[in-house]
């Protein structure tokens, strides 16, 4: 009989209960070892870079648009490729496909760390960004595949949803610390031990089981997505500069809509298509994919602003803004960890409702406790706790409902999807929020005379509309997860088969 790694790292049947003895929960500890990893390690260099920008620009001469490329040719790649590399994963096999994303993501990372010209930096952002478009789809396949339905499988997934949460903020940290005691470089370059613990864990797994009729791949309909999710977080990502009612952004974001449109059309003639459109008729998992869009908005939103008002507003450093978002950290493990015991008899929907309107609360409070003025304790402590706990609270029912009823054969084409829906919502909803803060600030300012030229009041205000806004999101999340998620127990959605 199969371990539930051999299952997960092929691709053609549902996984096996572990064989006896010492052998098979070692495998599967380094299993989950492995994807947790993965998982910290995308997560973390998705915030990671952020901070260390104003030292990038000193040092390699960037100007202020080609700075912006820094992070946008991340976003690009990322989530440009994110469906390709999850049927990738179903494919060619698992393993294979995660060996080879960590090599292209440790090369990328330890090039940038090294590089000595702007657009060699750019470059290998690029790869990076592809190199964890085909990580992290995979890293959830083999999760979703290696764990039998039940608590196993709840407390794994309860794992990884912390661990991806918890890496952005922790991004923010180890950003903020490293560029003030080594230098902007060590930014990139952490990556590479990370990249090596990883590989030698995941070269341990069981190869992947060679199918006699594996599917090919649907090279349309890769074309076209992966277009089409590039060009749409193109039009995004270039918002804070290019206006939304602009020709150009007009343009890039109809030629998306276009593009993604002749992807659904060639999915649904294509005999083995990347993308099974029926796969969004199954009520969880389109709940699932539209709560993370809007989950993630917020998340992101989280981040970004909270960055920028302990920045610009309150003065801190980069170091002592990274520590002060530990209490987020712990937030989200508490979350997580109150989702993993109660999931069973709370069920998806409940626990999906429950974090929604919780983290919607923390933000809503963020949003009203920005000031120029405020304390730790109520503008950033106490809203971090709440926000961060009902978001951890979100990541076990996600991952069971976006992959509920799937075919283990399909299971990286199912967490492709509900990946892309996290970086696009992601990127979409800070770029709207962005705006909406810029909107703000200009608007109080204009009230409020400037302020006798202190900006700290405007920017404060409009970084507590933003997260105000994102509060609105979640709730709007909550009442998705209300209407379309089913309220049946885990173990009855997870085990329901196509």
């Amino acid at each position: 009989m199969d371990s539930p790694v051999a299952s997960a790292a092929g691709h053609g049947t549902a996984p096996a209960p572990p064989r006896p003895g010492a052998a098979a929960p070692t495998l599967g500890g380094r299993l989950l070892a492995v994807v947790l990893t993965v998982q910290f390690m995308v997560a973390l260099d998705a915030s990671v870079v952020n901070v260390a920008l104003p030292d990038v620009r000193t040092a390699l001469g960037f100007d202020g648009e080609g700075l912006t490329w820094v992070v946008n040719a991340y976003a690009l790649t990322f989530g440009g490729l994110m469906m390709l590399g999850g049927r990738l994963g179903d494919i060619v096999g698992r393993r294979r496909t995660l060996l080879t994303g960590l090599t292209l993501f440790g090369l990328a990372s330890l090039v940038g760390g090294l590089v000595q010209s702007p657009g060699a930096l750019i470059a290998a952002r690029a790869v990076q960004g592809a190199g964890a478009a085909a990580l992290t789809p995979v890293a959830l396949a083999l999760l979703t595949t290696g764990f039998p339905p039940g608590p196993a499988l709840s407390r794994a997934l309860g794992l990884w949803g912390a661990t991806a949460a918890a890496g952005g903020a922790v991004g923010v940290l180890a950003g903020g610390v490293l560029t003030e005691w080594l230098s902007w470089r060590a930014v990139m370059l952490v990556n590479v031990p990370i990249v090596v613990f990883a590989l030698v864990l995941a070269a341990r797994l069981a190869p992947d089981r060679r199918e006699r009729t594996a599917p090919r791949l649907d090279l349309a309909g890769a074309v076209l997505v992966t277009a089409g999710a590039g060009v749409l977080v193109l039009g995004v990502v270039r918002t804070h500069s290019v206006p939304w009612g602009s020709a150009t952004t007009v343009l890039t974001l109809g030629a998306a809509a276009v593009l993604l449109a002749a992807f659904a059309a060639v999915e649904r003639r294509a005999r083995e298509p990347l993308l099974r459109l029926g796969l969004l008729a199954r009520r969880p998992v389109l709940g699932a994919n539209l709560f993370m869009m809007l989950l993630c908005s917020g998340q992101f939103a989280a981040f970004y602003f909270t960055s920028l008002y302990l920045n610009q507003v309150l003065g801190y450093g980069t170091a002592a803004a990274g520590v002060a978002f530990l209490p987020f950290c712990l937030g989200i493990v508490a979350g997580t960890l109150i989702a993993s015991r109660t999931v069973a008899r709370v069920g998806l929907r409940g626990l999906m409702v429950a974090g929604g309107l919780v983290g919607a609360a923390g933000f809503a409070w963020f949003g009203l406790a920005f000031a120029a003025q405020a304390g730790f304790a109520g503008a950033i402590l106490g809203p971090s706790l709440v926000a961060s706990t009902g978001i951890g609270m979100c990541f076990v029912p996600l991952g069971t409902a976006a992959t509920a009823g799937v075919d283990p054969r399909e299971a990286g084409m199912a967490s492709g999807l509900v990946n892309s829906s996290r970086q696009v919502g992601g990127s979409i909803g800070l770029a709207v929020l962005d705006t909406l803060a810029a909107t703000a600030s200009g608007a109080h300012g204009a009230a409020g005379g400037g302020h006798g030229g202190d900006p700290r009041p405007d920017l404060a205000d409009g970084y507590g509309a933003a997260l105000g806004a994102a509060g609105g999101l979640l709730a709007v999340a909550a009442v998705v997860a209300l209407v379309l998620v089913p309220g049946r127990r885990v173990r009855d959605a997870a085990a329901r088969q196509p």
